[in-house]
């Protein structure tokens, strides 16, 4: 861990594109500001770890879940080569009237 002391108004720099600067101290609170990329997500700690579990949860899925899902998906393919046969078929036979 890299360990710097900063006073009120300097900054941090990390790499070309992000600027942490101390904006305000209120007891034992210290105000940051941070100037970074819209596609660098920001988080504090403890809601970064919140959203870490509710995604290990999230991608938790069952065998027989797993298996539904796989059957559904099947019977959705099944289903639009049939309609695209048909669909096919009977554009041939408008054609040949």
């Amino acid at each position: 861990m890299l360990i710097l002391t900063r006073k009120l108004g300097e900054s941090i720099t990390i790499g070309d594109d992000i600027k942490i600067t101390v904006l305000e101290f209120q007891g034992k609170q210290v105000k940051l500001g941070i100037i970074a990329p819209k596609n660098i997500k920001i988080h504090r700690e403890e809601v970064y770890e919140k959203i870490q579990a509710r995604n290990v949860e999230a991608s938790k899925v069952s065998k027989h879940e797993l298996i539904e899902a796989a059957q559904k998906w099947r019977y959705s393919l099944e289903s639009s080569r049939f309609q695209e046969r048909f669909t096919t078929k009977k554009e041939t036979n408008e054609k040949t009237e």
